[in-house]
Order: structure tokens, then C-alpha cells, then sequence
């Protein structure tokens, strides 16, 4: 368990390095990019064997029906995701949306999963993606939503989502979690 809680400290530490001491962060240059990258990767790292390794300490049963749920919240938190990075006039409806989700993907495996370590986890990531979008929209208000798009990036971005998510619950069966209700 303490390599999980030093991941997420390490994920928070390297995602607020620019907020919480920018003119540190902009001292650096470029390299700080680097630091901060070197940080988070460590820190998935570190999230991963932690969660892997960490004892099953039940806190609530999660009904086998919320399976349903969390495979349509995930669909939602792919494509939020690509989202943030897609030429899809979708894009200009939602300022932050791969911090949403982020808190969608937190929220969706909470509803599957209820032992310490993913309450811990998904929990913990899921306040930090919400914690960062009131941080950014209270220091940031010169905010331009995004402009153009096609139907064409649209298109793109579904089919890429689906590849995703596809990919993703292969990854998940892989690793002996079968993502989809019997």
C-alpha cells in the first residue's frame, strides 16, 4: 500500500509543479517539462505495482449490475480524453475535458471496485482530476474555447475511442479482469 500512496503523492507533486511553484518551473525551461514527465511516469509506475500488490481489504460489495454502468462510463471517459486533443467541434462544448474524464474513469471504477486500494486510487485521482479543474478555472480566466472542427474529426475521434476501449478491456481480461458482465 505504500508504494500505491507514494504513486498518487508523486502524480499530485508532479501535475502541481507548475501551479505551485511557477517560478521554479519556469526557471528550468524546458527541462522542467522533463522533471515533471520523469515524475508522473513514475508515479503510474509506482500506482500500478502498488495497486498490484496491495492485500484485498473489502469495503462495500459493489453489485454485479454496475458493470453495465462502469462499461458506459468508461466509453464516456475514452472519449473525453481524446477529447481534449481532437479537431472535433465537440471540443469547444467542455473547457476541461480530460480532467472530466479522468474524474468519469475514478467514478466508473469505483462502482466496480470496493477494497481499500481502489477506494484509495480511483478515489484519490478522482478528487485530484476536480481539485485541478476549481485550481484552473479560479487563476485561469483568459480562457479561449476551442474553434473549428469537422465532422471528420468527429468521426476520428469515435473510431479512435473505440479502438481504445477495445484495446483497454483486452489489456484488463490480459490481466485477469474480466470487464464485461456475464
Amino acid at each position: 500500500m505504500t508504494l500505491l500512496i507514494l504513486g498518487l503523492v508523486l502524480w499530485i507533486a508532479g501535475h502541481l509543479f507548475k501551479r505551485a511553484l511557477p517560478s521554479v518551473r519556469q526557471g528550468m525551461g524546458d527541462a522542467g517539462k522533463g522533471v515533471a514527465a520523469l515524475v508522473i511516469v513514475a508515479s503510474v509506475i509506482a500506482m500500478i505495482i502498488g495497486y498490484r500488490q496491495a492485500d484485498y481489504i473489502p469495503v462495500y460489495d459493489p453489485p454485479l449490475w454496475t458493470r453495465h454502468i462502469n462499461n458506459l462510463l468508461m466509453i464516456v471517459a475514452v472519449i473525453l480524453f481524446g477529447l481534449g486533443s481532437s479537431k472535433s467541434p465537440w471540443r469547444a462544448k467542455l473547457r476541461h475535458p480530460m480532467l472530466l474524464g479522468m474524474a468519469t474513469w475514478a467514478v466508473a471504477h469505483l462502482l466496480v471496485n470496493g477494497d481499500v486500494a481502489s477506494v484509495l486510487l480511483f478515489g484519490v485521482l478522482g478528487l485530484w482530476a476536480l481539485g485541478t479543474i476549481a485550481l484552473i478555472n479560479a487563476k485561469d480566466h483568459d480562457y479561449v474555447p476551442f474553434s473549428g472542427g469537422s465532422t471528420a474529426g468527429t468521426v476520428r475521434l469515435m473510431g479512435i475511442s473505440t479502438v481504445l476501449f477495445a484495446v483497454m478491456a483486452a489489456v484488463h481480461t490480459w490481466l485477469g479482469y474480466w470487464p464485461f458482465p456475464a
